[in-house]
């Protein structure tokens, strides 16, 4: 095993003096790198596919479970809160107890998880069970990445990182299709039993062939104040984003949240700085292009997640979509990231990051206002356009991005590095989905009224008009059985599109962010370290 180097990277003439020699190639599977990249993407495609399959499966649960709506949110808020509050500490504990141990156990414990809750009979049970889904997945993804920049040489970790990013964005855009399909023609308990053949797969690859991989200097110790204050911290800040749609953004109860969480993210940082062994040393960030990932992949989850989120809505509730089909007009997205990942660490490989990734987030915010452009009759071809083009888009971000965090940080530490990729991408998408959303709540509760007016409409109660406002919201007709058709084709009519003004608003808010993330992409550079990480030798 080689020595390792410290934060402060080192200059581009001394890797020639100081950059370990390269690993002995692996004998058979055992410890090869393809091999090691294809086990740690089955388990990571779990991971990712759970983000957006449950949606799709929630109805059919809240309805053989008699759950309420409140019951149903938690479903997901139970899994999203578990994995965001513990991701850097899971990553961390990689990095103590070496990457492999925990896959393994994130592996197993997820894939047990869900075959829970595949087997519960209560609301209860299910989010009692998605939040150890969200624990043991936390564990699973920051372990992926420590094993790739343990595994593969610099010359080839691009490559590789591109394929994991290949598989997630895959994942994630085709949980709708396959949720939909297992719903429909199965049951919403073979939404998590599924994940139950995956995981056992994962861990027989992960035996066979992971091999542990850790540093000299790896941490011996662990800050459990520093975990216990960014925890609270985190999950302050995660739960005012997730509960701001229900207080709104004025209400006290919000803002208590996230000036206690300010609060514990001002103590963590204090706190590191007098801890031996800390859980994020701070020095980390005086790396500029590491610090600008972190911000690239959060500025790209919220313009992401937060401006896919109301095109689900506007491909179900206003162009009248099952799941299946709604899922099926994605496809574009998919197969350009699929496409175009692999692509991207080639052009990172030989270019460098600044270049794609800046292109790769100019892409993403033409892409943005060209999903402003959409109204109610808008065309597949048009459509598949501009998820083409996203596509194309977020695939060098998504690779770039997390091999700049990554590359940038020494080995000892690319498990809380890869901990920090994961969080900085839950954040922003939390981040998104809150802000986009108070943006198109605002639009809509200004122009319903006077749309609803307009349209001749009978007059409603301010009560009445808050009703229609939230259901306007998501694309949904206030309607009622019994009303005359031509009420009701007036009242879709409105509805549909003041809920398209509301979601051109939010498009452009997040092209903006994109445009911005450009100048954010202009700071990284090629991950200095990772001359150093591949080079370590097998334990």
């Amino acid at each position: 095993m080689t020595s390792q180097t410290t934060i402060e990277s080192t200059g581009p003439g001394d890797n020639a003096s100081t950059a370990p020699s390269k690993p002995a190639p692996s004998k058979g599977l055992r410890g090869h790198p393809w091999a090691t990249l294809v086990t740690v993407a089955v388990g990571v495609m779990m991971v990712a596919l759970d983000g957006t399959i449950v949606a799709i499966a929630n109805p059919a649960i809240a309805k053989d479970l008699g759950a309420s709506l409140a019951d149903v949110q938690w479903i997901t808020n139970a899994y999203f809160l578990a994995l965001a509050v513990s991701l850097i500490t899971a990553g961390k504990l990689g990095d103590r107890f070496g990457h492999r141990q925990t896959f393994l156990i994130g592996v197993t414990g997820f894939a047990a998880a869900s075959g829970a809750i595949g087997l519960s009979s209560t609301i209860a049970m299910v989010i009692v069970f998605r939040v150890l889904q969200g624990l043991f997945g936390a564990l699973l993804m920051p372990a992926a990445l420590g094993l790739l920049r343990a595994t593969f040489p610099a010359e080839k970790l691009n490559m590789a990182i591109g394929i994991w990013g290949m598989v997630i964005g895959a994942s994630t855009a085709g949980g709708p299709i396959l949720g939909g399909f297992l719903v429909e023609h199965v049951n919403w308990q073979s939404v998590f039993f599924i994940n139950v053949p995956v995981g056992v797969l994962a861990l027989v690859l992960g035996v066979l062939i992971l091999l542990d991989h850790r540093a000299e200097n790896a941490p011996r110790s662990f800050d459990v104040l520093g975990i216990v204050l960014l925890s609270a911290a985190m999950f302050c800040l995660v739960w005012a984003l997730i509960k701001a749609g229900d207080w709104g953004w004025g209400d006290g109860t919000t803002w208590t949240f996230i000036v206690v969480s300010l609060i514990g993210f001002g103590s963590f940082a204090l706190w590191e700085t007098k801890v031996k062994e800390p859980l994020i040393p701070l020095a980390l960030f005086r790396s500029v292009p590491l610090s600008a990932g972190v911000v690239l992949m959060v500025l790209m989850a919220i313009a992401f997640m937060g401006g896919l989120f109301f095109v689900t809505f506007y491909l179900q509730n206003v162009h009248g979509m099952r799941p299946v089909d709604a899922g099926m007009h994605l496809l574009p997205l998919t197969g350009a990231m699929i496409v175009a990942s692999p692509l991207a660490g080639f052009m990172i490989t030989k270019l460098g990051p600044r270049v794609p990734l800046a292109g790769g987030m100019a892409a993403t915010a033409l892409a943005m206002f060209g999903l402003s452009t959409l109204e109610t009759d808008t065309g597949s071809a048009t459509m598949s356009l501009w998820f083409a083009v996203l596509g194309l888009g977020l695939a060098p971000v998504m690779v770039g991005a997390t091999e700049v965090i990554v590359g940038n940080a020494p080995l000892e530490l690319s498990g809380v590095a890869g901990g920090l990729q994961q969080s900085a991408m839950q954040i922003g998408g939390s981040l998104g989905t809150a802000v986009l959303g108070a943006v198109m709540a605002s639009k809509v509760k200004n122009d319903l009224p006077g749309n609803w007016r307009d349209a001749g409409l009978p007059p409603l109660t301010p009560a009445q008009m808050d009703q229609a406002s939230e259901a306007v919201q998501v694309g949904v007709a206030p309607v009622s059985r019994g009303m005359p058709e031509e009420i009701t084709a007036k009242i879709t009519s409105v509805a549909h599109d003041t809920f398209i003004s509301g979601m051109s608003l939010a498009s452009l808010v997040a092209a903006g962010i994109a445009a911005v993330a450009v100048l954010v992409a202009l700071l990284t550079k090629r991950g200095e370290n990772a001359e150093a990480g591949a080079g370590v030798g097998h334990i």
